[in-house]
Parts: C-alpha cells; structure tokens; sequence
C-alpha cells in the first residue's frame, strides 16, 4: 500500500475551540510502533472533557480519539506478534511504564507514566495514527464492523465499572443511559440481571430506547426507583447524582463512577452512605480489561446503536453528544 505524505486530521489547536480541518504529516512508528489507517473512531463524552478543558494535561494541537478500528499497514522492527493488514482497535490506554509501584502491583490502569490516546498522545480523528503495539488490540471478524468502535472504550469502561459489582447483584441501575450504558446493558442482560435506567428528566426518548434494550424500568434520575439497588454505575458527568444513585440504594450495595471527571458532588447525610454501602471510582483500563471484554463482546455479539459521521464533521458530531442529541453513540469514518 502507497503512503502519502500528508492525511487529513481535525485538530483542538486550543481549549474551548472548535476543531480544526487541516492536513498534518502521516506520523512514522518508531520500533515498537505500528502505523495504522483509520477506518472509524468513535466520538467520546472524555472528548468533550478534553476540548472544554476539564482535564488539564491534554496535549495542545492534539488530535483527539480513542475508540479507534483501523488497518495495520507498517510495523515497527521489534514488533513481533502482529502483521500488517491485521484489523486492531486502539483504545484509551496507550502507554504504560511496567516499572512504576502500580505497574508491578497489575494495576497499570493507575501508571505514574501512563499516557493516553487521544489525550496525551495524538489519536484518531485522522486518516492514521501511531501507537504502540503492546496497546493494539487484534479484532475478530464479529468486532470489525465500523459500528463497534465504541467498544474500544465506552464499552470497556463500562465493563470495567460493571466488573466492580459483586456477582450476586441483581438490580443494577445504570444513571446516564448514553455509549457506555447501551453497550453494559447487553453484558447484564445476558447475566440474567435487572437494569435500572436512569435518563434526564423528561428524556422520555432515551427511557424508551433502555427499555427496546431490555431495562427493567427506565425512568428520570430525579425519581425514586421502583426496587432497592444492589448497585448503580453512574455514567453521565454529574456529581448530584451521587446522591442520587445512595438514595436508592439497599444495604450494603454500592456506587460506581464510571466517568473520568465529574462535576462537584453536593454534601449529603451520613446516613445515605452508612450499612456499609461504598463510593467508587473506576480510572482507565488495564490490557487484560480489554481482552476479557472483547472476547465476551464478540460471544454475545454485542450490537450498538451508532450515528455517522464523515470526519470532517467531527465538531457536528460534538455538538449533538453535548446536547445530548445522539442515541447510543457517534462514531467519525475516514474517506
């Protein structure tokens, strides 16, 4: 395959801009690298934190994009177990140290080192993208369709989340029912347990579209659920919330925060967190999260509900997920 000189990219040049539409030089893997071409890149709510600034280490130009499927099309030369024309997915993670204390511990999600596609590292809103092949992950034919690009990390946060709950919870609820829930709710169903969705108050459009995927009640987050949770995963960016999901909860269950950032949490009663219910956070991924989900996503053949979007309209695609416009998720194609 011919590679050009130049692929087309849209670029945060500065927080709380726009994107910018422009042409960059295709970057060249050092030998530990592959070069991949881009053939979707799913568009995040981590991407919205990112461009408003609400996290504060990104990269500046930076391409952003990290729920990437794409082509291997050259290899670095100590790269040993992958060949070019494999399809891959690149998610979140993109570099981890192996010698930090959370490194050696298995926790590599929590690196000191660590950087991130789309984040720290340029990522996917482009024709091709670098990373490192220890971050790649081979796809099966059932999860190379361009409608799985979300697995690659509202799928797997939210397998991450979910794998926090003991195994005998059975009534989940899940607050904020956008990518990642769409996606968990096909993994709980098919264990037999009990969703919960909470929406927006009035979003009666999306409590409709939890309970097509199979939510035993669906409902507005100010609302008292109609069982005691086991557990509930908060999903969407909002610290009341919090309150909300321990309000709702039975003895001895506990919350989840999926997000990786979060508006303030308002102060509640002690009581709500008492008969020992727990508060906890979920943070990035490690490479053995995303193989396990994977290999289930494609057993249960996990479908998603996607939007397109060429790659130019990367900021339309933005905006609609801001206001909440899209239903399951948006994912960006390359030409």
């Amino acid at each position: 395959m011919i590679i050009p000189d130049l692929m087309n990219a849209m670029v945060l040049e500065g927080v709380g801009q726009q994107l910018v539409y422009k042409q960059l030089p295709v970057p060249q893997p050092s030998e530990n690298q592959l070069l991949v071409k881009v053939m979707a890149c799913g568009v995040c709510r981590t991407d919205l934190h990112i461009i408003d600034g609400e996290l504060k280490s990104a990269k500046i130009p930076l391409v952003p994009g990290h729920e990437i499927i794409g082509r291997i099309i050259k290899i670095g030369n100590k790269v040993k177990d992958l060949k070019e024309g494999s399809i891959v997915g690149i998610p979140w993670l993109g570099y981890t140290c192996g010698n930090c204390k959370y490194c050696i511990a298995g926790k590599e999600n929590l690196c000191e080192n660590a950087k991130f596609t789309g984040y720290t590292i340029d990522g996917g809103y482009a024709e091709y993208i670098v990373a490192n092949a220890q971050f790649c992950f081979p796809l099966s034919s059932k999860l190379q369709a361009f409608t799985k690009a979300p697995l690659l990390c509202a799928g797997l946060i939210g397998y991450r989340s979910y794998r926090k709950i003991n195994d005998d919870a059975k009534h989940i609820g899940l607050y904020g029912f956008g990518a990642a829930a769409h996606i968990l709710i096909q993994v709980a169903n098919y264990q037999g347990k009990d969703i919960y969705a909470f929406t927006r108050d009035g979003d009666l459009l999306t409590q409709q579209f939890a309970l097509k995927l199979g939510a035993k009640w669906s409902g507005g987050s100010s609302e008292k659920s109609p069982v005691k949770l086991d557990a509930a995963i908060i999903f969407a960016p909002v610290g009341e919330l919090v309150v909300r999901a321990l309000e709702n909860l039975d003895k001895g269950g506990v919350v989840i925060c999926g997000g990786i950032h979060m508006s303030e949490i308002p102060s509640f009663p002690y009581h709500l967190l008492w008969e020992e219910r727990g508060l906890q956070t979920v943070a990035n991924l490690t490479r053995q999260d995303a193989r396990d989900f994977l290999n289930l996503a494609a057993q249960i053949d996990i479908t998603t509900d996607t939007k397109f979007y060429p790659l130019h309209q990367a900021n339309e695609a933005i905006l609609e997920l801001r206001v909440g416009k899209i239903l399951g998720a948006a994912v960006l194609l390359m030409s």
